[in-house]
């Protein structure tokens, strides 16, 4: 790699699961059961379109969990002045989010039940900060998307969704959340017509669904002011028969990568064992396992040198274990010198326990969606920085296939992508890297797209 291509523009939109394999602090478990699972903190986000009350949802989960503290709900209360406190405010912790009462950046919070742990991220819903959505769904087992009934005509079939609601509806959907929930909100406000709204809006999210090819994992009425059927039921809404927002949460599944199958770590630091001296210290190469297992004596391969080393020890959390499994952190000592550096890839190499292995595949062409989020538009033949791991490199898109029209779902003829849009687009890049699907894989699959001349970022690619 040139040493132009080995600079780093500044920290950008990370599509990367949260926490590097820690929650709450704590390392991640090793592989679960299916049941297990079930019962893992569960991380999720919120999203919507703008004022759908997203963040007076999440207040209203962590004031009936009782997960606020007693000087927290003080301020809260003393800035009421005697009024119903803001919930809102629990999340907006921007001055400018509470001065505009909107949210700008993405706030995460914690709270837990007796059954369960979760983390949720609240995204913003102006078209202007979709990127910051982004940059929470990467990372989520689940999506909650709010939809706020007073914004829409639901006496009148069909009705017409929101674009933001559907924008960040697929966003979800090509992100690769596992479980996509929509939450009817502000039913309050239409009491006297609240299930036939419900049922009308309900019919138009199905559709949508069915449409775009998104699993939906439930549609649930809620009023997150009130709080409707968000942790208890309602006693005004005997129509409704499904469980509570919180009773589906603790019934959604937390994700799992592939653990089976070749060995893919992309590396993010090289340390030294022993503090003095230099010379054959041994060094532990770290990163965050994207799919398979590792395990002393296995035999591994480094990209982009290809040279190949026998695992020596495996280490998590500064101590020597036995194996490392998808989705932790682990620290390899290799039995001999290797240059390796922070944006390498280690995989398994030909095989793996005596089975053959196919060889990590590189490429420097291929197919994508892009999901754009800068205002100045994607342009057929501009050079732009790819992150693709912990490694940066040079590309261009070569051609833009289609775009997706988000209202009719259909792909058009576009010969540039603007601000929010989506398409389908060819990419080439300076030097080959591992890329894999992104329906496989989210980590090898994903990539950040990054402007060489302002350094924002500019889009996420999903690698087709």
């Amino acid at each position: 790699m040139s040493t132009a291509l080995a600079q780093t523009p500044p920290t950008a939109l990370l599509l990367a699961p949260l926490g590097e394999g820690r929650v709450g602090g704590q390392h991640a478990a090793a592989p679960l059961p299916t049941d297990e699972l079930r019962h893992r903190a569960l991380r999720f986000l919120t999203a919507g379109s703008v004022d759908d009350g997203k963040s007076t949802l999440i207040g209203r989960l962590l004031y009936d969990s009782r997960a606020i503290l007693a000087d927290q709900l003080e301020a809260l209360e003393k800035r009421a002045a005697g009024s119903a406190i803001d919930l809102s405010l629990l999340t907006d912790g921007l001055e400018a989010e509470r001065e505009q009462g909107i949210t700008i950046d993405v706030a995460y919070r914690y709270f837990a039940t007796r059954q369960r742990k979760f983390i949720i991220a609240d995204a913003p819903g102006h078209e202007q900060y979709t990127r910051n959505m982004v940059t929470a769904a990467a990372g989520s087992d689940a999506a909650v998307v709010l939809v706020d009934i007073t914004k829409l005509d639901w006496r009148t079939r069909p009705v017409k969704l929101l674009a933001q609601t559907r924008r960040h509806s697929l966003l979800a959907q090509l992100l690769r959340v596992p479980s996509i929930v929509f939450a009817i909100n502000k039913l309050d406000a239409v009491d006297a017509h609240a299930q036939a709204a419900f049922s009308a809006v309900r019919e138009a999210l199905e559709t949508f669904a069915t449409q775009a090819g998104i699993a939906v994992a439930g549609i649930v009425p809620v009023s997150a002011l009130r709080g409707d059927n968000v942790t208890l039921r309602s006693p005004l809404w005997h129509w409704h028969r499904g469980p509570t927002l919180l009773e589906l949460l603790h019934a959604l599944p937390a994700t799992d990568e592939r653990h089976d199958g070749a060995l893919l770590i992309p590396v993010q630091y090289v340390a030294k064992q022993g503090e003095q001296g230099t010379g054959h210290q041994p060094r532990t190469v770290w990163g965050r396992i994207a799919h398979g297992r590792v395990q002393a004596g296995d035999v591994v391969q480094v990209f982009p040198s290809g040279q190949r080393a026998s695992v020596a020890e495996v280490r998590r959390a500064g101590a020597v274990v036995g194996v490392c499994e998808a989705g932790q952190s682990a620290g390899l000592v290799l039995d001999r010198q290797l240059d390796i550096s922070r944006g390498d890839w280690i995989a398994s190499a030909a095989s793996q326990g005596g089975v053959p292995l196919a060889p990590l595949p590189t490429t420097q062409r291929f197919n994508a969606t892009l999901a754009w989020l800068d205002t100045e538009p994607a342009q057929i033949g501009r050079k732009y920085w790819l992150r693709h791991g912990h490694r940066w490199v040079q590309a261009r898109i070569t051609a833009i296939d289609s775009r997706r029209d988000i209202h009719t779902l259909a792909a058009t003829e576009a010969h540039e992508l603007a601000v929010n849009e989506i398409g389908q687009v060819q990419i080439e890049t300076q030097a080959a890297l591992p890329v894999e699907a992104y329906a496989d894989n989210r980590v090898g699959g994903a990539m950040i797209v990054v402007d060489p001349a302002t350094n924002r970022t500019s889009g996420a690619l999903l690698v087709a």
